[in-house]
C-alpha cells in the first residue's frame, strides 16, 4: 500500500476540494492518504511517504501563496530529488504560468513528476475536474 501526503493551501476552498477528491482517489485504489497543511509538513515528514501531492492556488501575479506555502515548499526543494511528486491547484485568472513555473522548479530539483504539467482547475472544479482529481489520487496510490 502506498502512503500519500496531500499537502495544500486553499484560500477559497477550491484547492481544498481538489485535495479531498485526490484523497478519495488514493483510498479508492487501496492507498492511505493524509491531508496536511503546509505548517504540518517538512523534509523529515517527506521521508514517511511514497508520494506527495502538493496543492496551491495561484495568487497575485500567478505565484504560490507566499505566507505559508511558498516558504514550506522552498524549504523542501533540496529534498525533492527522486521523490514522487504531483502538483495541483486552482486559479481564477491567467493562463497557468504559476503551474508551469512550479513544475520547472520540481524538474530542476530532480523530482519525479507524476504529470509534467500539473493538474489545474479554473475556480471550483466541476464534476469532470473532481473526477480528474480522483484519477490523480488513484494514480499516485499505484505509482
Amino acid at each position: 500500500m502506498n502512503k500519500v501526503a496531500i499537502v495544500f493551501w486553499s484560500g477559497s476552498g477550491n484547492t481544498e476540494k481538489m485535495a479531498s477528491c485526490i484523497a478519495e482517489g488514493v483510498k479508492d485504489a487501496g492507498g492511505e492518504a493524509d491531508l496536511l497543511a503546509p505548517a504540518e509538513f517538512s523534509a523529515d515528514k517527506l521521508k514517511e511517504y511514497g508520494a506527495v501531492a502538493f496543492g496551491c492556488s495561484a495568487q497575485g501575479s500567478e505565484v504560490l501563496e507566499e505566507g505559508e506555502f511558498e516558504p514550506m515548499f522552498s524549504g523542501l526543494e533540496g529534498s525533492l530529488s527522486s521523490k514522487k511528486i504531483a502538483l495541483f491547484g486552482s486559479y481564477g485568472w491567467g493562463d497557468g504560468q504559476w503551474m508551469r513555473d512550479w513544475c520547472a522548479r520540481c524538474e530542476a530539483a530532480n523530482a519525479n513528476l507524476f504529470e509534467e504539467t500539473g493538474l489545474m482547475a479554473n475556480e471550483m472544479p466541476d464534476e469532470a475536474g473532481q473526477e480528474n482529481c480522483r484519477e490523480l489520487g488513484r494514480g499516485l496510490a499505484k505509482w
